[in-house]
């Protein structure tokens, strides 16, 4: 499995299949594990609305309250990287997938180990494409 993290803490994986194959994978994998979808934005779509053209690329927010609310209740500016998100994108015709790291987001708001727990089913979740 390739998995990069970058300096700033963006861990991203190459899965197998285009962006929208991809894409309606994790879909089917959130869906499968009741995890909330909150959007689905088809960045691509977007900028060809406007006359401009895009890689193929699209944000998935995705969440689970019950683990979220504790997180933005200690650090209420955590509400600015919850939900969680996945950047699923072209990369000269390698699909990625991207987000921000666990432990970045635990550290950007100062998270003890046990509010920052439920961050961790990121990793698992994007660890399921990857296996698809």
């Amino acid at each position: 499995m390739e998995t990069e993290t970058s300096p700033d803490g963006v861990v991203t994986k190459t899965p197998a299949g285009s962006v929208a194959e991809v894409a309606a994978k994790f879909r089917a994998i959130l869906d499968a594990k009741g995890v909330m979808v909150f959007a689905v934005i088809d960045q691509a779509a977007a900028a060809q609305t406007v006359g401009l053209t895009l890689r193929d690329t699209v944000l998935i927010v995705f969440g689970n309250p019950a683990a979220g609310t504790p997180v933005m209740a200690a650090a209420p500016l955590a509400g600015l990287d919850l939900p969680l998100k996945v950047l699923i994108w072209d990369d000269a015709g390698i699909t990625r997938i991207s987000y921000y790291s666990p432990a970045t987001i635990a550290e950007r708001h100062n998270l003890d180990s046990a509010t920052a727990a439920g961050l961790s089913a990121i990793d698992a979740l994007t660890d399921a494409i990857m296996q698809t």
